[in-house]
């Protein structure tokens, strides 16, 4: 059972597992892809597994379009889909319910291809597509060699920041797209409540850190706020990771540091993701606290991409409904998994017996407040959110997990690089763009709510560019005003 202070363990030589021993939560959110895109394949004859039967299946145009796998990971299955997926509130309603249909109507997850077909120009085939098992050999090792959840589902059935908004504070205020006009954000944060008892936090980023959409937090965001590569991972080697990390991807190519995007949002390649799984599996294991870690890894919302489980109805976060939608209902499954030597090989990890609803982004907070006593729950979502300490289920850290992972070491050709940067930007690009243009310029213009936005609303008249690499340069300007140094 699960009580405010210890696990009990079950079973001959059983011993009281503290909380305490959980000394770090890591957290690594990516970004668009769908639970069987990743993980539909990872387990071909297990009954307590709810992947892919390899039959699935949507139909257009008198057609009907399996899912199915590429024969090679070569680059360019590696970027499927390709073209991005839609994936606004209306775009995923379709995807849920089949054309023509919405709630109450049930789910019946057959709008995949039809919605995709808006756009006349694609391939009917592309979101029906997903990777084995040895395409995606990093994250699945990892989710064979601890646990991974298949009932996890993004918080809603919206776009990446209301998804992000839930892991960071439990609802969306009602809004169910990417909303930069809406700037600032007021919801009240986990990383209030760390701050307000004491616990310690840091977000690691790439380039661009969204956690920044979160006014309440910008007073101490640049304080918080260390860059991946030089921090992260010299912090897990050295043991001084605080008591919450949340690490956010590369969302932009960059020419300067010779990267691509390793968020994996289509049709980013998800041999880069890949390897910042790794290289984060990697330095947290081999790590002084690794015995008193657990590291998530989970996706903001399925972008589009199919999967087969219908989302079940939700608990409302809040009485917040400016757009119309309660937020009575999850959206598609994301992948999960669940990294720590606390945890069996081998586990499917899902919700306690009796459980109401599934894991969602609210179980991070409900973990989080159970583990380090941060008080009542933000909202009615992690009130009702599942936690993740029943997965604990080891009497001792004896699960030690591989020693090392091999991942992609390949780095992106000057080609690949410069087309990327002269690519269409997608919608998140362009909402990062908008969140960039209306940052304050450093502590002195967050004195106020107010102020910001003010701040907000002049400076959010911001030109639409035509390529990935001209949203950077306006991103690096704003970020570059906003942070005590720059860092992109």
């Amino acid at each position: 059972m699960i009580g405010n202070d210890n696990v009990e363990r079950q079973g001959p030589g059983a011993l009281e597992f503290s909380m305490a021993d959980i000394k770090h939560v890591v957290v690594l959110m990516l970004e668009n892809r769908s639970f069987d895109a990743l993980l539909g394949r990872l387990y071909a004859n297990r009954a307590d597994f709810d992947g892919l039967k390899g039959d699935e299946s949507n139909e257009w145009d008198g057609r009907r379009f399996n899912v199915w796998t590429s024969e090679a990971m070569t680059p360019e299955a590696a970027c499927l889909p390709n073209p991005d997926p839609n994936e606004l509130f209306a775009d995923m309603t379709e995807q849920i319910f089949g054309a023509g249909s919405q709630p109450p109507s049930p789910p019946t997850m057959a709008g995949f291809v039809s919605n995709y077909m808006r756009t006349a120009t694609n391939d009917p085939r592309g979101v029906m597509h997903g990777f084995t098992p040895d395409q995606v050999p990093v994250i699945s090792q990892l989710a064979r060699s601890f646990g991974v959840c298949d009932r996890w589902h993004a918080s809603a059935p919206n776009q990446t920041w209301p998804n992000r908004f839930f892991v960071h504070t439990g609802t969306a205020a009602g809004y169910v797209n990417n909303s930069p006009v809406r700037f600032p954000y007021l919801m009240p944060t986990i990383f209030n409540r760390l701050t307000q008892r004491q616990r310690s936090w840091r977000v690691y980023f790439h380039d661009v850190p969204l956690t920044a959409t979160l006014s309440n937090i910008l007073s101490e965001l640049p304080e918080r706020l260390y860059p991946f590569e030089d921090a992260f991972m010299s912090d897990a080697m050295a043991g001084r990771l605080p008591d919450y990390s949340f690490i956010e991807p590369r969302y932009f190519p960059s020419i300067v540091f010779n990267r691509m995007p390793n968020d994996q949002h289509p049709p980013h390649n998800v041999a880069y993701g890949e390897r910042l799984i790794a290289r984060c599996y990697d330095a947290l294991r081999n790590s002084p606290g690794w015995e008193h870690t657990l590291f998530v890894v989970i996706y903001d919302e399925h972008g589009g991409v199919y999967d087969h489980v219908p989302p079940p109805e939700a608990v409302s976060p809040d009485d917040a409904c400016p757009d119309g939608f309660r937020f009575d209902r999850y959206g598609v499954r994301v992948p999960a998994v669940l990294i720590s030597p606390w945890i069996p090989a081998g586990s499917i990890v899902r919700p306690p017996a009796g459980s109401q609803y599934p894991f969602d982004h609210a179980s991070i907070l409900s973990t989080l407040r159970k583990l380090f006593d941060l008080g009542d729950p933000l909202t009615r979502r992690d009130a009702a959110a599942p936690d993740l300490l029943a997965a604990l289920s080891l009497t001792s850290p004896s699960n030690s997990g591989p020693a090392s992972l091999a991942f992609p070491t390949a780095a992106p050709s000057a080609d690949e690089i410069a087309s990327a940067h002269r690519a269409p930007p997608n919608d998140l690009q362009q909402a990062i763009l908008q969140l960039a243009s209306a940052l304050p310029t450093g502590s002195a213009a967050l004195a106020t709510h107010l102020d910001l936005l003010d701040s907000a609303k002049e400076q959010l008249a911001v030109t639409q560019c035509a390529t990935v690499g001209d949203v950077l340069l306006q991103v690096e300007k704003g970020f570059s005003r906003f942070l005590r140094t720059p860092r992109l």
